[in-house]
């Protein structure tokens, strides 16, 4: 096998099923399913939800692996960790840590959210499921024994992480800890944001600090690191307060900088995480850089190919195809190689999330919970086409990513209502 092959195949996570959303973004965290739309002679959704839930305030996006959903929320002075059984929304277990309201050093913005923001991060290989609270608490928990911890830490505690600095002429924010953990390997990285080390590197049964980068960045408002490959090697990628920063995994040079492009944004809310396709990056935020921005990434650093008007506020780039769609405001379609801009149509406000399935088409989940099935470029290259759309699910935000597995969407507002719908039949 040769090199690049070995490589591709460590970053690819050890799925349980081919139908599962383990892991933010969805198995590979690019928003690419394997799953169709269901879109059949003008049916999509069914009428009514399958089930309903409250699973706690937040903006934790759900998981599902196997019959499981998983969830985290906050709800009477506790963060809380549920299994759901995706048939009927029933709770299998759960499991409860006490925690604020707002993490300890948060400031501004308390208007629009609360609760745990993180997205848990599932190992299928060992079945232990990873957590991270706003004030920094850290949980591994075992999924085969109805949620009992491992082990836990708390990053502010432990790394004497301080206050987010103000780097910009808006006012300063600092909303906690914001990224979703990821398993690699046998480490689980985190954006701890230390002067340690921006990404730390801990072992995922235990515990216990394998590594820190070489990297010192305080950590970002995003949703978590990305895996990457670079000229055969590991990596990941993640956006920390400064900077694209791009580090290494591979054994001997785990923790070092490959590239850092500077990528500093108002209140510190560069929300929507790298995008990743090959050894290529695009960054996007709608605050004052306004732009998005693709990057070729090499072992001697990051060189930028173009940089467009059309940004994203929450909703992470997925880039498939030849082409780039992204939901804010509008429901954009970008090229891919020149940037330019393909078609535009909708309206989902500032939330936004999508996920492009199998048979072509983007589900888009956005505004207080409008879900919107749009026709990809493959089907429709230079028009928008909105094939169907379910809207005012809920009256809050819709600021958790949507999530589906095995013909079932899943979706949530912030103040912590889940529904489930199951495809049309």
């Amino acid at each position: 096998m040769c090199r690049l092959s070995a490589m591709v195949l460590v970053l690819v996570p050890l799925a349980a099923s081919a139908s599962d959303w383990p892991t933010w973004r969805g198995p590979l965290r690019n928003g690419l399913s394997d799953e169709t739309s269901g879109w059949s002679d003008s049916r999509w959704l069914a009428e009514q939800p399958a089930w309903s839930a409250n699973v706690g305030v937040g903006a934790s996006s759900p998981l599902v692996v196997g019959n499981s959903v998983y969830t985290l929320g906050r709800s009477d002075g506790h963060d809380l960790l549920r299994s759901l059984n995706t048939l009927d929304g029933k709770e299998r277990w759960s499991v409860r840590y006490k925690s604020p309201e707002y993490a300890r050093f948060h400031n501004g913005d308390e208007g629009f959210y609360s609760g745990p923001s993180s997205t848990p991060e599932y190992d299928p290989k060992t079945k232990l499921i990873y957590t991270l609270g706003s004030d920094g608490d850290l949980h591994c928990s075992n999924t085969t024994a109805e949620g009992k911890k491992v082990w836990s830490t708390n990053l502010y505690d432990t790394y004497k992480v301080k206050q987010r600095p103000k780097l910009t002429r808006a006012p300063m924010r600092d909303y906690g800890y914001t990224s979703s953990p990821l398993v690699h390997g046998d480490w689980l990285l985190v954006e701890v944001g230390a002067t340690r080390g921006t990404l730390i590197a801990f072992d995922k049964k235990t515990g216990k600090e394998v590594w820190a980068s070489e990297f010192k960045d305080e950590a970002g408002h995003n949703a978590g690191p990305v895996p990457m490959v670079i000229e055969g090697v590991p990596c990941v990628a993640l956006l920390t307060q400064r900077n694209l920063a791009v580090i290494r995994l591979d054994a001997g040079n785990e923790g070092k900088t490959v590239a850092a492009y500077p990528w500093v944004t108002d209140f510190a809310n560069n929300i929507a995480s790298p995008a990743v396709k090959d050894n290529f990056v695009l960054v996007t935020s709608a605050y004052n850089q306004y732009a998005m921005c693709k990057l070729k990434i090499t072992l001697k650093g990051a060189e930028q190919v173009w940089q467009k008007p059309y940004p994203s506020k929450v909703c992470t780039p997925i880039i498939h195809d030849g082409s780039v769609y992204v939901a804010w405001q509008k429901i954009r379609c970008l090229d891919w190689e020149t940037g330019d801009q393909r078609w535009e149509g909708g309206s989902i406000g500032d939330p936004g999330s999508c996920i492009l399935t199998s048979d072509e088409r983007l589900l888009v989940y956005g505004h207080n919970g409008k879900l919107i099935l749009v026709e990809t470029a493959k089907r429709s290259p230079k028009l928008f086409k909105e094939l169907a759309a379910k809207d005012k699910i809920f009256a809050t935000h819709a600021w958790p990513h949507v999530a589906l597995a095995d013909g079932r969407v899943y979706c949530r507002d912030r103040d912590g209502k889940m529904v489930c719908f199951g495809l049309a039949k």
